[in-house]
Order: structure tokens, then sequence, then C-alpha cells
């Protein structure tokens, strides 16, 4: 490892942080007052800060990861301490490059490295390994398909009485027939299935034109069903695809491919049981964009986090699917380092076009990864969009995306001008994630 001599930003150390509430807690210890000892040195920085114990918490966090280690007991990675000690870091001066870092920094740093050698990583952070047993395995495997088939077969006969009877009652039906279909479908150890009859529940209650999309989801479920009863007929790309939708595991196939990867976008989605964090990459060679994605138990954060702006060399292996958007993260070649580089960028006519084609691949795709070129956000009534400084044509805002106070971060960028934005493009609009002020390479996270 050589000495990081490029100090991240303090938005790209921000962009580490697993939720608002962390965010907020580093950035009050981003200062000299709490730390004492600190110090960097290979690619790895350290420091004692004081909290409210009678010892001070051993903090420290190896950029070539990034990689976090913290006596504290938070269960969230990174805690606010170790976003502390980077903000204090990335600020300049308070750390000082003092070589070799001390003894307990050392052993978990070699300890650490030492395991990475070892073992490949996967793209949720921990490490890859093969079934003990392949013949038990496979049996397993047929064990599943066989309850996920009878799932499956369960489910059509539920949309068929759904559709026999009306769709009018599900208005009154509420929540509790969908509730106990979905965990027929997690008994079938069929999770996509059963995300898809949850969300079900909801649409009766999302105001005026619910029978439309009711019938459009009952659609799709219906299509995802059948690929799976019929998928020996299906082409192996898109056999794969319904195999994913439904929630099956799917290891990383595709051959290695070594590349300078932006780290594009990283945010969080939570539910009662489950921690998904997604992170996009672009390729400065080979221009593709591909998605990472990590898991951590309800109430904690995965380990695996990139700081957004910043471009690693490193290794990425396809999964199977329609589109291979998703990759695993396998050897990293350096510490991630500031990009000089950004996606090139196409119109919002564009962007509508490449979902419209990503369907024909995965009619179950809900976005595709966009760089949209020379876009101004602006209000539209009571909604927001973004609109094509070079053409009459915009992209409205998804809900999600004008609740969260990235956009105002977006509109301060713009301040009416042209900017440069990366997100997502689906059927409920774009979501922003990324933007670029015109001129510059910095990449400001919205998310």
């Amino acid at each position: 490892m050589t000495e990081q001599r490029v100090r991240w930003t303090a938005d790209q150390v921000l962009a580490l942080a697993p939720d608002a509430a962390s965010r907020t807690a580093g950035s009050k210890l981003g200062t000299a007052g709490p730390w004492s000892e600190t110090g960097s040195g290979e690619g790895t920085v350290w420091g004692l800060c004081r909290g409210s114990g009678s010892r001070p918490y051993r903090t420290v966090v190896d950029l070539a990861g990034p990689a976090y280690k913290c006596s504290c007991p938070s269960r969230k990675f990174p805690c606010k301490h170790a976003l502390g000690l980077l903000l204090l870091w990335a600020g300049g001066g308070a750390v000082p490059v003092s070589g070799e870092p001390p003894g307990w920094a050392g052993e978990w740093l070699a300890s650490r490295r030492g395991r990475v050698e070892g073992k490949p990583a996967r793209g949720d952070g921990s490490s890859a390994s093969g079934p003990a047993d392949p013949e038990a395995a496979r049996r397993r495997a047929e064990r599943r398909a066989e309850r996920v088939t009878a799932g499956a077969t369960e489910l059509e006969q539920r949309l068929a009485d759904l559709l026999r009877g009306g769709l009018a009652p599900a208005e009154q039906a509420g929540y509790g027939a969908w509730d106990e279909t979905a965990a027929r479908m997690v008994d079938a150890q069929a999770p996509g299935l059963a995300a898809r009859v949850r969300e079900l529940g909801a649409i009766p209650a999302s105001g005026p034109g619910w029978p439309a999309r009711l019938l459009e989801e009952c659609a799709l479920l219906h299509l995802l069903d059948q690929g799976w009863l019929r998928r020996d007929a299906l082409p192996d790309a898109l056999a794969a695809t319904v195999r994913s939708r439904l929630g099956l595991p799917a290891p990383a196939d595709g051959p290695p491919v070594r590349d300078r990867w932006l780290v594009l976008a990283q945010y969080d989605t939570v539910d009662a049981k489950l921690t998904t964090r997604r992170i996009w990459l672009h390729g400065a060679d080979s221009g593709d964009t591909r998605l990472l994605l990590s898991y951590g138990a309800a109430g904690r954060a995965p380990e695996l986090s990139l700081p957004v702006g910043l471009a690693l060399d490193a290794e990425l292996s396809g999964h199977p699917g329609a589109a291979r958007a998703r990759a695993s993260l396998g050897e990293r070649h350096a510490p991630p380092t500031p990009a000089a580089f950004r996606p090139p960028g196409v119109s919002t006519g564009d962007a509508a076009d490449r979902y419209g084609a990503a369907l024909r691949d995965d009619p179950w795709l809900e976005s595709v990864p966009v760089t949209l070129e020379r876009v101004v956000p602006v209000p539209d009534g009571e909604t927001w969009q973004l609109a094509d400084a070079d053409a009459d044509t915009a992209l409205p805002l998804t809900r999600a995306a004008r609740s969260r106070p990235g956009l105002w971060r977006l509109t301060a960028l713009s301040g009416g001008a042209p900017v440069t934005v990366f997100g997502e493009c689906g059927h409920r609009g774009f979501t922003p994630l990324t933007a670029w002020a015109a001129g510059t390479d910095e990449a400001v996270p919205l998310c």
C-alpha cells in the first residue's frame, strides 16, 4: 500500500454515512477538540476520540476499503467516530502523516489485509466460498425449486380468483388477505414474489386510478409466475432474470473486468427485516455502469461503503440476467482516488427511450441508470421536473425524490443553469442521485 496523498472532500466522507443521524453526529466530531494521537500513513487514518467513558474510543479507517474499526458499541458502519475522523483528515493539517500506525491499529490493519488477500471479495463485502458438497447443494436447489413452483401455482390461483370476482372488493379487503398470501410465498422460499404481493395490498389506498394500477401489477406478477413455470422454454438470459426477480441466489459468473470504477451513488433502502445498500459504479475504459448490492440485518447498515465521486482500480464480475447490470466487487488494486471523469450524458428523451428498450429484456425493471446532460430542475405546479436545456422535453421527478433534501441541493447547485445529473429513470419518473455543475468533475451526492 502507498500513502494516500490526496484527501477526500467532506461531501465524499458524509456520503458514506449509513443514515442522517450518523451524518449529523459525525459532523459534530469532525473537529480537533475530541481527538488525540491522530495520524495517517500507509493508506490508513487513526485516532483516539474522547467519549462518555473513562477510556477514549480507538478508531481506525483503512482507506483502501474503505473499512472501519472502532471500540465504541455502535452497530453502524461507519460509526460516527469513523466519520468524524475522516472529516478531520479531509480537512487537512489536524491529522498529520505519521508513517507507521500504533500497535492497536496496526494489528487490525494487518489482520484485515491478510483476510482480503487470502479470500476473494464479494459485492456484499463478505468473502466468497463455494459449497462444500456440490451434490448436497444441487439437492437443496431442487427442493427449493419445487417449493417455489408450488408457491407460484398457488399465487396463480389467487390472482385468478381476484379477477373472477372483480377488482372493486379489493378496496374493502385491506392488507390481510395479501399479507397472508405474501407469507405463503415466504414459506415457498420466493421472497421476490412475497415482496410484490405485499405491494398489491397498498394499491387500493393509493388514490384515484388505483384499479388500473392494481391490474397492471397483477399482470406483471402473473407474467413472473408464468416465467418461472415455463422457465425451461425461456432464453438463458431471460430465465436468469426470472430467477433473480423471484429472489433466488445467483452467484457472479462473468469474467472479471478491471477498470477505474467511478462511484456514482450510494443509498440504502430499509424494511422491517433488511437494509439494502445500492452502489452504482461507472467504468472509465469499459463505459459500463454496474450495481453493487450489499445487505445488513434490520437496524444495521451493510459494511460495504464507497465514497461517492472517487474512483477505485478494481475488478467486477457480472451476475447472470438479461441486463447483467448487477456485479460483485472483486480484487481492489489501489485505494479510492479523486476522479477526473464522469459518465457521458444523454437527453431526457434518450433516457426515456433507454428505459423502454430495457423493458423488452426485463419487463419487471423499475428503472435504469442514466446520466442526463444539460438539464435544469424546475417546478411544475406541485411537482418538479428536470427540463432539457436544449430541447422541449423533460422528465418528472419521482415522489421520493421530491421529498428528499437532495432536491434543494440540486436546485442550489444549478441556480437556473444546466447541470449534469446521474440517477435512475423509470415509469414513476427520475430519481436524481448525484450531480455535477458545469465545467467541473466534482460529484455532489444528492442522497
